[in-house]
């Protein structure tokens, strides 16, 4: 049910994901030496951070590169769900580093607010052309990111997106932190020394904020939680498509989950237990493409549970609680005396069984009948033989003999050109056995119609005069040029 993707679509997503992580990791590493080198060489903390951060970038970006190698492998015996969930494992190391860098800025930041020990910095006009470049370059790779990503579901390709968004933001805090700094040395402004490590605890205010959101999102795809898109009014609408499909009863169980990319959904149906089987698979695809509207590209699992409808005959459910059992029963007939039902039905049994063990089997049934419907007062089981053997010898030479009395019949409307594909069949009804014949009777192609109705009626009345004890005979009349060659 699910769409396949074909091999040039799949290698173009992958090409696409991979293409936008590899030019991230490039950046990141550019960047990173850019801002460790000039922190190094001014004493800034705010670009020591800066340059923190965007290592910590720089190995989220690898690990993306990476976890984008493998995620659009396909499932293999190891993983039959794929590998997509090694995007949410990525994510949740980038998370752990990007915590630690925290710590790390925070210790160092209050060590120098405290202590006022390094805040004499030197100062550079290379701080802030490097800053403006990392906004820059910043703002150009997550706007990409940002692109393949919606267009290819990526979550990690989304997660670096975020991460270069924000580290716009707090290049600017570093950035203003640093004309501060210079301004309070410039102007002799004790208070304003302080901004470098100021700005330092509002980037790792930053990164703890992205880390947290990240987190979130990480632990939930690792636990199968939900995914944020399916909740609420997504799961409303979702509901309400697959209960508006004719067939349907109920929307018993309706499970989402994420791994990397693919979505997987899990749905349970309450459908009519008089369903045939090819119905339920219509309905079965229905709700296929319900849930792929909501969920592009799903693999979507959905199971059917037979269920009773209002709209339920007694007869239906009569033949419901045979069917549950995989039994048998034909000539159904229910008459109400007194409010309550009474039931008369043909039970069919296999000719090898002893009277004992059917017997024991209608009881059972009947058992099952009255407690599925309790209106019923009394139940009256036919308990029939279903020929289980294969045709004796006697019985078929009986059928041959049958065919030659039709031949010899037909052979005197000399209208009639052939008679072929003869076939003799037996029906049990009402305890009696009938035999029914039915032939391909071949005529002349511009005969009138109205002549060759005559002629069939006529070669029934022969053939019955002949062989009383067929009960119908069945001609299909065919024209001379479809049985040449």
């Amino acid at each position: 049910m699910t769409p396949v993707t074909t091999p040039e679509e799949a290698a173009h997503t992958h090409a696409a994901k991979r293409s936008a992580a590899l030019l991230s990791v490039f950046a990141a590493l550019i960047i990173t030496l850019l801002k460790l080198i000039t922190g190094i060489f001014t004493g800034s903390l705010g670009m020591l951070s800066e340059a923190a951060h965007s290592g910590i970038d720089l190995v989220a970006a690898a690990i993306t590169f990476f976890s984008v190698q493998v995620s659009d492998r396909p499932p293999d015996e190891e993983h039959n769900y794929g590998h997509g969930k090694i995007e949410s494992l990525s994510a949740f190391v980038e998370t752990g580093l990007m915590l630690a860098s925290c710590v790390w800025i925070l210790t160092e930041a209050i060590r120098r607010i405290l202590f006022h020990q390094d805040l004499a910095l030197t100062f550079s006009i290379w701080p802030f052309a490097v800053l403006l470049l990392s906004i820059t370059v910043d703002y150009s790779r997550s706007r990409t990111l940002h692109r393949v990503a919606v267009q290819h579901n990526s979550e990690a390709l989304e997660a670096d997106a975020i991460h270069f968004r924000t580290d716009i933001w707090s290049s600017f805090a570093v950035l203003l932190g640093l004309a501060a700094t210079y301004s309070g040395k410039h102007w002799h402004l004790p208070l304003l020394e302080l901004a470098d490590p100021l700005a330092a605890i509002i980037v790792s205010g930053i990164i703890l904020r992205v880390s947290w959101k990240l987190a979130r999102r990480t632990i939930d795809a690792l636990l199968d939680a939900t995914p944020a898109e399916t909740r609420a009014q997504t799961r409303r609408d979702l509901i309400r498509d697959l209960s508006a499909i004719d067939g349907v009863i109920s929307v018993d169980r309706v499970r989402t989950r994420r791994s990397g990319s693919n979505y997987f959904a899990d749905v349970t149906l309450g459908m009519p237990r008089k369903l045939t089987f090819q119905r339920s698979e219509q309905i079965t695809a229905a709700a296929t493409t319900a849930v792929q509207r909501h969920l592009p590209g799903a693999d979507v699992v959905v199971h059917s549970v037979p269920t009773a409808s209002v709209a339920e005959s007694v007869h239906d459910r009569i033949r419901a609680v045979a069917a549950r059992s995989n039994l048998t029963i034909h000539d159904v007939s229910v008459q109400e005396y007194n409010h309550r039902l009474h039931v008369e039905q043909h039970l069919e049994v296999d000719e090898t069984m002893s009277l004992r063990d059917a017997h024991a089997l209608a009881t059972r049934l009947e058992a099952d009948m009255r407690r599925e419907i309790p209106a019923i007062a009394m139940i009256l089981t036919h308990i029939e033989s279903e020929p289980a053997t294969i045709e004796r010898p006697v019985s078929l030479e009986r059928d041959r003999q049958l065919e030659v009395r039709l031949r010899r019949a037909a052979a005197a409307f000399p209208e009639i050109l052939d008679i072929h594909e003869v076939f003799v069949t037996r029906a049990h009804t009402n305890g009696v056995d009938r035999l029914q014949v039915s032939c391909h009777c071949t005529l002349p192609d511009d005969l009138p119609m109205a002549q060759v109705h005559a002629v069939i009626t006529a070669l029934e009345g022969a053939f019955k005069l002949d062989a009383p004890e067929v009960s119908r005979l069945l001609i299909h009349p065919e024209p001379a040029t479809d049985n040449r060659g």
